[in-house]
């Protein structure tokens, strides 16, 4: 096998097989995505552990009460982007439906998570304010202390949640507050898999330049960063303080090392003061680059655009500009791929003929090996003498191939990764850019088409280029395409659909590049 192919195959495998070992889907966890507001308010209650019925639904003007207990009260508020199920238990939220581009909703609070930003979660919590946009919870204790809680919502994503503790007794010892969220934040349910590898807690520090940290200790200033965030791969729930003075820690909490995150901001309380105000304006919802970008505060650095995330921001930003030419990323996805095939189209000539010329002098390399196969330093010299005579550089075919392995990568992050493309169709049964293209399921397996597309035109790619004579070698070299299909198999289409855009326009390339060989002979 020569070294072009064998660099080749290095690189690009070595590539690939670390993404799918390292990013291994783990085992499912039990989930359920609801598609409608009755089973949203329905699973709701029934996933209250040892909690009786529904007893009653009292519907407002303003919002709706569901009473589940004598005690406990769930509150609703909702609009076409959002739907969130709060709790007088804690003033808490028990759920936090976001409507997805295709109507679906998509649950941001896990089940073992329920409920997230609650304070004191078995003190009853009386509701002195709601409308359709806010509601505000009261709790006095018997210490001699009082805490209000309003959320004041907007009718996109960034709201704001205030929380007024007040002294009322010169004894009292104010208790801690703290803003937590976790552990981990919800998905869908075909990303659930991954969901715990790839959930983050985040800070941007207050420093300028300010700079994105992934946080994982205990103990980090609340006053040193801008904001916390807890992220998976397509949703966000960040908190902003309104002045980071009035809070004192950040904490990155988990059950195990391996387990999702809870992140925990934690109020700065003073036992000296009579009333204190910790407020702060939030985000949830989900990750769309261009939407978070429009806040000016860094929200939209959540979105992870990998190593390579300079490219990974032109090519979407490229992506955008021809979807509002075609109004379909499927074919921006092509014109950007022929786009970048032309920009190395020199290189890309280059390395066909290199291959060409390792191909026509095949013959007499065996030869030389045949003759010098007891003297390898002998060897070395007559092959480099060969190469030299034939105008031949058997490394020639691999930079246009090394050259596309950024260019891989960029593109793999952001289809993976922007929002944007999630539930973006193509064509026929090619329903969405961000997920592998399903046709149908055999047994259980699904077909995926393209993929499987992909495999027999990198074999014939790999048939035009194949430069040695030897059939063991050549069986080997054929191997890869099976290798690329089996790896791509879970790929978003996306992505499959860039690369085989891409053997496509190589192969017409190698086309006529060895015709042009052949007719010099």
């Amino acid at each position: 096998m020569q070294k072009n192919t064998v660099m080749f195959v290095v690189f690009s495998t070595v590539f690939l097989l670390l993404w799918y070992f390292l990013f291994q889907p783990k085992p499912e966890q039990i989930y359920q995505n609801l598609n409608s507001s009755d089973s949203i308010n329905q699973t709701a209650v029934s996933e209250q552990k040892k909690e009786p019925e529904i007893k009653s639904e009292i519907a407002t003007k303003e919002n709706k009460i569901i009473e589940t207990s004598a005690k406990e009260s769930e509150f609703v508020l909702e609009n076409d982007n959002y739907k969130v199920v709060f709790s007088n238990k804690g003033a808490s939220v028990k759920h936090w439906f976001i409507r997805e581009k295709n109507g679906s909703f998509v649950d941001l609070v896990l089940p073992e998570a329920a409920p997230v930003l609650g304070n004191f979660p078995g003190s009853v919590y009386e509701v002195i304010n709601s409308s359709k946009d806010e509601i505000s919870f009261e709790y006095t204790s018997p210490e001699g202390w009082k805490i209000v809680k309003t959320f004041r919502m907007s009718r996109e994503y960034f709201h704001k949640l205030d929380i007024k503790l007040f002294k009322l007794k010169d004894t009292a010892v104010l208790p801690d507050i703290d803003i937590n969220w976790g552990p981990g934040l919800g998905t869908d349910e075909k990303e659930l898999k991954e969901n715990e590898s790839v959930t983050r807690i985040l800070g941007l520090t207050s420093s300028m330049p300010a700079k994105l940290e992934k946080l994982k200790s205990q103990n980090n200033p609340a006053q040193l960063y801008k904001w916390v965030a807890i992220d998976n791969r397509y949703f966000l729930s960040l908190f902003m303080p309104v002045n980071s003075l009035n809070f004192s820690n950040i904490e990155v909490s988990r059950k195990s090392k391996k387990s999702a995150p809870t992140a925990i901001l934690s109020a700065n309380v003073k036992q000296d003061e009579y009333e204190q105000d910790f407020s702060l304006n939030f985000f949830v919802g989900p990750k769309s680059y261009t939407y978070l970008k429009t806040f000016n505060s860094g929200f939209e650095k959540t979105v992870d655009f990998g190593f390579f995330g300079w490219l990974g921001k032109i090519a979407l930003f490229v992506l955008f500009f021809f979807f509002k030419l075609t109004n379909n990323y499927g074919w921006a996805i092509i014109i950007l791929t022929i786009i970048i095939q032309i920009l190395v189209l020199p290189l890309t000539s280059k390395s066909y003929k290199a291959m060409a010329g390792m191909k026509k002098i095949q013959s007499l390399i065996k030869d030389l090996q045949t003759k010098y196969k007891n003297e390898p330093q002998r060897l070395q010299a007559e092959m480099l003498n060969l190469y030299r005579t034939n105008k031949v550089n058997p490394l020639g075919g691999c930079l246009p191939m090394l050259l596309q392995l950024p260019i891989f990568w960029a593109l793999f992050q952001t289809l993976r990764n922007a929002y944007e493309l999630r539930y973006s169709p193509w064509i026929l049964w090619v329903k969405d850019l961000s997920a592998s293209d399903s046709l149908a399921y055999i047994g259980g397996i699904s077909l995926n088409v393209l993929p499987l597309v992909m495999g027999i035109g990198m074999f014939l790619q790999q048939k035009m280029s194949t430069a040695t004579s030897d059939p063991t070698q050549r069986k080997m070299m054929y191997i890869m395409p099976i290798v690329f299909t089996f790896l791509f198999w879970r790929f978003p289409s996306g992505l499959v659909l860039y690369w085989l855009t891409n053997s496509v326009f190589s192969m017409i390339v190698q086309y006529f590049v060895l015709k042009k060989q052949e007719t010099k002979k």
